[in-house]
């Protein structure tokens, strides 16, 4: 039996996985790639003697994949939190999909285990920027704040590793930071006893750090835009800043854009927890896709930067 893992580069994806092979221990092929690599499931060279395992990419966006893998008799278990569409069924996909703002693929994973290595979990939910959850889940480990802060810091450095419009933009390719989180059992002891994780902690820092030098393009009562540089840094820091920007001012809702090399814009999109804009409304009529809070644009042309400027102002 073949075992193939298709996976999102970002902390939710990677954590996800680890979960999972915690559990359920095999030489696994690796698919994976840049945050907004979404259409990662055309990859998997599958048959019938395969199981196909996907965490955290949009299963809407890659039906046509996922439908030729069926057709084909190949085993899919499907986990995710994004929009769907419509499930499929069929006897060979197993798909646990749960679209709540407070839920992420890998606290979807860790109720399948019943919580058996929830410390990954909590890791992917700050990463992810779903505080409230990581927090709750935290609660029920009894993490001192102490403990809080490292599985916080970690997730937020794995996240940040995956933003770039390629993954040559990434201090690391996310099949190769997953190789080196699976030397280890808990995040506690990845992040204390791998080298990688200061590195992309003093790298997110310093990236962060030349954001927010940064003006503001332009604000509102209710949103705040951010055009960064044409610059490797500003597509690792986009959701870094995003992140921060909603955390740090809950009431609006902002939206960061980083120039991609083809002369089009990556847009990241969060809605703080006070703020009434629906982040993947604004962001679905110019291509792109997510979630109440969390949403993005792959490549939005240069010629609609006015219509979605004046759209996100608009938002209520």
């Amino acid at each position: 039996m073949r075992f193939v893992d298709v996976f999102n580069g970002d902390a939710d994806g990677l954590c996800a996985l680890r979960q999972l092979r915690l559990t359920e221990p095999c030489d696994a092929e690796l698919i994976t790639g840049a945050k907004r690599d979404i259409e990662l499931l055309a990859r998997a060279n599958a048959d019938t003697d395969t199981v196909v395992t996907v965490l955290d990419i949009s299963l809407e966006r890659n039906r046509p994949a996922l439908d030729a893998l069926l057709a084909k008799g190949v085993r899919v278990r499907y986990y995710d939190h994004h929009f769907p569409g419509a499930i499929p069924a069929h006897a060979n996909l197993e798909a646990h999909i749960d679209t709540a703002a407070d839920v992420c693929t890998s606290v979807i994973v860790d109720r399948a285990l019943q919580g058996r290595y929830r410390a990954w979990a909590i890791t992917a939910a700050f990463g992810d920027n779903l505080l409230a959850t990581a927090e709750r889940l935290s609660d029920a480990q009894s993490l001192s704040l102490t403990e809080r802060a490292t599985l916080r810091t970690l997730g937020e450095a794995i996240n940040y590793n995956a933003y770039g419009e390629t993954v040559a933009d990434l201090h690391i390719h996310p099949a190769d930071l997953y190789r080196r989180m699976a030397s280890f059992d808990s995040p506690f002891s990845f992040a204390t006893g791998e080298s990688i994780v200061p590195e992309l902690i003093t790298l997110r820092t310093k990236d962060l750090a030349a954001a927010l030098n940064v003006p503001p393009h332009a604000t509102s009562a209710t949103s705040t835009i951010h055009r960064l540089p044409d610059a490797p840094w500003s597509r690792r820091v986009l959701g870094s800043l995003a992140h921060h920007l909603a955390a740090t001012d809950a009431k609006r809702a902002h939206a960061v854009l980083a120039p991609n090399r083809d002369g089009t814009y990556s847009v990241s999109v969060r809605a703080g927890t006070e703020s009434r804009v629906t982040a993947h409304a604004v962001c679905v009529p110019f291509g792109g896709a997510g979630r109440h809070a969390a949403a993005g644009i792959d490549r939005l042309p240069a010629t609609a930067l006015a219509q979605f400027t004046a759209a996100f102002q608009a938002a209520q």
